[in-house]
């Protein structure tokens, strides 16, 4: 009965001793990924006030957008030894346009890749071989078409449409 109580603390004691060193471990790893947070803002902050710097207003047409990796991208040699090993494999939007003469491949704007228009000519902020914005279009925007509508909604009212009812709204 001793032995049984004694094996009893001993159990205790090495679950609570167990429950602070993983608790430990986890507030130690928050704390280090806090300061490798402020770390990465500022370095971000950084990043885009050097592309604000640089930013200029290009006429292109664009050819084609695809997402591709950095290695096939067609994009100069010094930009592929400047980026991380990580991105090198990561697929990024690329856009491949004609600036002027020269057909060009840049890297897009995550945000803006599915407002860039294919086959279109546009007006486009650039940074460097980056795109951070499409302003003037020449004709009808993507966005501005209206997407189709998908689901039961869309399917009874485009039946209503072809027997001739008036859709309730």
């Amino acid at each position: 009965m001793i032995s049984l109580l004694a094996y009893t603390v001993l159990a205790i004691s090495t679950a609570w001793i167990v429950t602070i060193i993983v608790l430990a471990v986890l507030t130690a790893a928050v704390i280090v990924l806090y300061f490798l947070g402020k770390k990465a803002q500022k370095r971000q902050a950084e990043q885009e006030a050097q592309m604000e710097a640089y930013k200029q207003t290009v006429s292109m047409l664009i050819i084609d957008k695809k997402r591709m990796r950095l290695i096939d991208a067609g994009l100069p040699q010094a930009v592929l030894e400047q980026a991380p090993k990580l991105m090198r494999r990561a697929k990024l939007p690329i856009v491949k346009a004609k600036v002027g003469p020269q057909i060009m491949s840049l890297v897009c704007d995550e945000k803006i890749f599915e407002s860039v228009p294919v086959k279109k000519e546009v007006k486009a902020v650039v940074s460097g071989i980056y795109i951070t914005e499409v302003k003037g279009l020449h004709g009808k925007n993507a966005s501005q078409q209206q997407a189709p509508k998908k689901g039961f909604k869309a399917w009874v009212e485009k039946m209503q449409e072809k027997a001739g009812a008036k859709s309730v709204k």
